[in-house]
């Protein structure tokens, strides 16, 4: 239905930040304010989303993990199905932005395939920086892929096309050219066969370029793709193919160390038995940050950033030191503002082998030699060269006036994104009909969601000079200084890592501003009277003030899943079988005492190492459970576990043994399971049948400390295996574990009790 004097808005982009505010606009604000129009250059919805497993048309690929939960990857009026990962894959939010598009945005004149070419502001006079109160309008021509151009006349205009436009690379000399070195992006990576384009050389180090997030996501995914073409049958490494794999090694260059926290982290990390929950849901609980909250975004005092080191080192239980010097997060490091990436595996790697840091610039590639800079180190043997740097905004907003640009102080050169503007990136107060969503490095959905009410009550109330303004928002904007902070934010040396990264504090800032009450979730307290509450911020807990009944029943299933899940987290095992699979990853020295009642089963002492080798899961053994599992989009890893070394018999005799199996994580079921391998397979890399599944329980060890105790039985013929586990953590990683089997039968009478350590 079209409202004759609605006032006409038109988005550029479809993603969540276009989708949100077309929501809003439409939603949030008396019906009929406004005729929305969206211009979207893909043809699809969802922006950098895949819209299904298969789709590859975008930057991210659909297999490719978030580095937050579902239950902050999400708008407030829209809950997940229950059965969804807590994790999603790039897909599955590609899948969450159709149904959210279908839900409450079908009135929005949505225009597939159309680039935004030119956004002209209409003007009464001339525009300046003295005029804005002229600006009447916008006219905006896009244009097809097939060349058709549409042109039409706006009131307000938002820009939700985010800055993933054009891929950054730096600056260095390229001397001598080999073309058998790709170059590529990190945007563009999907897998080494591709890397490589069928031209595949017998080996050498593939360079990462890029210390922060995509540059560890991209090291890893690299590794663990080498390391499943190694470890893997033949048949489940097509991905992954490369002639040679043992020939390749991953070199990442970084310019300072970095703190690298897993997905899941404990919120009392100093327990001997932590429990475990996804890391955004432990990092934006109310309760741990003092009242009244302070922004701890953008300037990173001294002070500030001691501890925010002193946090992460907390959570992780590490300096680092132990997987790489290179990593190490020094005393003298903790002066200066922090980095972060997120990778469940990444630290493993590197103590593994597979990765190796390199610290640097990149300064010159001389054919397959890279030069680095300022050590003058010399890294030979370069097969390809993945650019994870970052992107460029200038392009995303290329479309706009060149006054307009320079009013919002873009510049090409600014690879940190920060265009001029106020109220937490949102809009610029010499443009007040032009607005911004999610256009900030960071772009957490419930931010993304209260700029876009931001801009609705904005508008709808007239604009920040109009009497029917709201006094809370009229009273915000008075005191809002964001806009000089983050320009000021360009030349500060002790900038944050993210300049908009502090997502409790905008939360309630926005809250605040658009008179919005936060929904309680009372507050969830595990079993223990020692552990903090857990007062989690999510997006459902900053509903529309006029929520309709449809949407008040997501709010509120979406406000039960994030208590279900934190609870069970804090006071079960719920996620122990998860960190347990991850921090299994890389080498362990074992000790195992056999002791036997029987003559059929020799008695002695075992010493060598266990290796839990990292794959692409397989699905040998659990068929019908596997391609249910890849159908529903959970990821599929598993370990090849290699044991060898010495048996030396109570006889005397002493000879070579080893043990194989394969270690299986199901996200779905949270489950972790041992299974047995083929006997006759001559690799031995296949699997056979389960061995058994472990149930996680608390338990004390025989020196009353206590840790995260597992069991697990199996009928083998006659005999009956009974195993026994105990888990040490240091915070988010194992420092020791125990595995003990009991095995009783008409010709098997004997206990294998084991340990290992680092």
């Amino acid at each position: 239905m079209t409202f004759p004097l609605a006032k006409k808005v038109c988005i550029v982009g479809a993603g969540p930040s276009g989708l949100v505010a077309a929501k809003s606009l439409l939603h949030d604000v008396p019906r009929g304010t406004f005729e929305v129009t969206i211009f979207e250059a893909k043809n699809r919805i969802g922006g950098i989303w895949p819209s299904d497993r298969n789709d590859t048309d975008g930057l991210v690929h659909p297999l490719m993990a978030a580095n937050q939960s579902k239950h902050t990857v999400q708008f407030s009026d829209l809950a997940w199905p229950a059965d969804s990962p807590e994790i999603p894959r790039a897909w599955h939010i590609g899948q969450y932005l159709r149904r959210y598009f279908n839900r409450y945005c079908t009135n929005v004149n949505l225009h597939l395939g159309f680039k935004v070419e030119s956004a002209q502001p209409v003007t009464i006079g001339a525009l300046d920086h003295n005029g804005s109160s002229q600006l009447s309008g916008w006219r905006i021509q896009a244009r097809s892929s097939e060349g058709e151009v549409k042109e039409e006349t706006f009131d307000f205009l938002i820009v939700a096309s985010g800055y993933f436009s054009k891929p950054a690379i730096p600056e260095f000399r390229h001397e001598k050219p080999d073309t058998n070195v790709p170059m590529i992006h990190s945007s563009q990576f999907s897998d080494l066969q591709r890397l490589f384009d069928k031209k595949s050389p017998l080996g050498g180090k593939i360079l990462v370029v890029g210390g922060q997030m995509s540059g560890v996501e991209i090291a890893s995914t690299i590794a663990i793709q080498l390391s499943s073409a190694m470890h893997s049958p033949s048949a489940n490494t097509s991905q992954a193919a490369v002639n040679n794999p043992r020939g390749y090694a991953v070199c990442h260059l970084i310019q300072k160390p970095l703190w690298i926290l897993p997905s899941y982290i404990s919120p009392k990390p100093d327990e001997h038995a932590p429990r475990f929950l996804p890391l955004d849901l432990v990092s934006f609980n109310l309760s741990r940050r003092p009242q009244p909250l302070t922004n701890t975004q953008g300037h990173i005092s001294e002070d500030l950033a001691r501890d925010f080191h002193r946090k992460y080192q907390t959570s992780l239980g590490t300096d680092q030191s132990e997987f790489c010097p290179k990593l190490t997060i020094t005393a003298s490091d903790t002066t200066n503002p922090p980095l972060i990436a997120i990778s469940d595996y990444y630290l493993d790697l590197v103590r593994s082998g597979l990765i190796t840091v390199c610290s640097g610039k990149l300064e010159a590639l001389s054919g397959s030699q890279a030069i680095i800079s300022p050590s003058g180190e010399h890294i030979d043997d370069i097969a390809a060269v993945v650019f994870a740097t970052g992107f460029e905004a200038w392009p995303s907003l290329s479309f706009l006036a060149p006054l307009v640009l320079e009013v919002l102080s873009v510049r090409p050169s600014d690879l940190y994104n920060t265009v001029a503007l106020g109220f937490h990136g949102t809009y610029h107060p010499e443009i007040p009909n032009l607005g911004f969503v999610g256009f900030y490095r960071g772009p957490y959905w419930g931010i993304m969601e209260m700029q876009a009410r931001f801009l609705s009550s904005l508008w709808a109330s007239g604009g920040p000079s109009s009497p029917r303004l709201p006094q809370s928002l009229k009273d915000a904007l008075n005191n809002d200084t964001s806009l000089d902070r983050t320009i000021r934010l360009r030349s500060d040396s002790r900038s944050s890592q993210f300049p908009m990264g502090d997502y409790v504090w905008l939360m309630e800032q926005f809250a605040s501003a658009l008179g919005i009450n936060r929904q309680p979730m009372h507050r969830i307290s595990s079993l223990s009277s020692d552990h903090d509450d857990m007062d989690i911020l999510t997006p459902a807990r900053y509903p529309s003030k006029s929520l309709s009944e449809v949407q008040q029943a997501e709010v509120s299933e979406s406000l039960r899943q994030t208590r279900t899940v934190v609870l069970a987290g804090i006071s079960s095992a719920k996620f122990v079988a998860r960190a347990v699979f991850r921090s299994l990853l890389g080498e362990w020295k074992v000790e195992r005492d056999i002791r036997s009642r029987s003559p059929n089963y020799p008695a002695g002492y075992f010493t060598g190492t266990a290796k839990f080798l990292l794959r692409q899961g397989t699905r040998e053994g659990h068929e019908v459970e596997f391609d249910a599992l890849i159908q529903d989009g959970y990821p599929s890893l598993e370990y090849l576990y290699v044991e060898e070394g010495v048996f030396k018999a109570e006889n005397g005799l002493e000879f070579p043994a080893n043990r194989r199996y394969v270690w299986r994580y199901n996200e779905k079921t949270d489950k972790l399971s041992i299974w047995h391998i083929r006997a006759n397979d001559r690799e031995r890399l296949t699997v056979e049948n389960l061995f058994h599944e472990i149930e996680f329980t608390i338990a004390q060890d025989s020196r009353g400390s206590p840790g995260w105790a597992g069991r697990g039985s199996h009928l083998c013929g006659c005999d009956f295996y009974k195993s026994y586990y105990l888990f040490n953590f240091k915070a988010v990683n194992l420092v020791h574990w125990k595995w003990m089997h009991v095995v009783k039968g008409p010709k098997k009478d004997y206990t294998l009790d084991a340990k290992f350590i680092r």
